[in-house]
């Protein structure tokens, strides 16, 4: 491959929230998560597990439950005297962190404890860090993994979308549904499918403004 046909595979890659209903097939996501696993880690750790929920009925519970987690916490607001904040937050954050729920697909993505044995033999003898730290490593790498698999579901035609919303509502309840231990931790979920829009690209920051070279 050439440099600019790698580029392209970048500046063409979308957030994509509407998709058709043909289905992502098992092979796809497992094509997508082999590409996923040959992302760099600390110390090859490998901190990354996915939940590939191709159950569309699954992924209408998970937005119902986001969707009810958020509801409660706009009732609370408002009671606060929150009325403003609390309507936002149902009528602008609510669609944007559902929008999964028409995906045929949703790549649920874990970050799992960080082990090496730097820090078996090292760092936690000698108490280099927090132990806190050690999740912060386990989410950087898996973050990683992340990329390498929305950018190969564009190659292959088809649309991610990465999200937050549901973990940071409702993660307690996804935890639970999902049957996922306690010491895994929920990075985001993507949204994949194959795409029933083509958004157009968003602006951004120049080189110059984001870059700075010390010779």
């Amino acid at each position: 491959m050439q440099y600019h046909d790698f580029k392209d595979i970048i500046l063409n890659r979308r957030s994509v929230r509407k998709f058709i209903e043909q289905p992502v097939s098992i092979e796809d996501v497992k094509e997508l998560i082999d590409c996923a696993r040959y992302a760099p880690s600390d110390t090859n750790s490998q901190t990354w597990e996915f939940i590939a929920i191709l159950n569309t009925e699954k992924i209408k519970e998970i937005s119902d439950m986001t969707w009810e987690e958020l509801h409660k916490i706009a009732d609370e607001a408002k009671k606060r005297g929150l009325e403003k904040e609390a309507r936002l937050l149902a009528r602008s954050f609510g669609p944007y962190a559902t929008a999964f729920t028409g995906a045929p697909a949703l790549i649920v993505c874990l970050a799992t404890p960080y082990t090496s044995k730097f820090r078996e033999k090292i760092f936690d003898p000698i108490m280099i860090s927090e132990p806190s730290f050690w999740d912060e490593e386990g989410i950087k790498s898996s973050c990683l993994a992340i990329q390498n698999l929305m950018l190969a579901a564009h190659a292959k035609g088809l649309a991610t979308c990465a999200m937050t919303g549901p973990v940071l509502l409702a993660q307690h309840r996804m935890r639970e549904y999902l049957q996922i231990p306690a010491e895994k931790q929920i990075n985001m979920v993507i949204a994949l499918g194959h795409p029933a829009e083509v958004p157009a690209r968003l602006p951004r920051k120049p080189v110059e403004d984001i870059l700075q070279i010390i010779e």
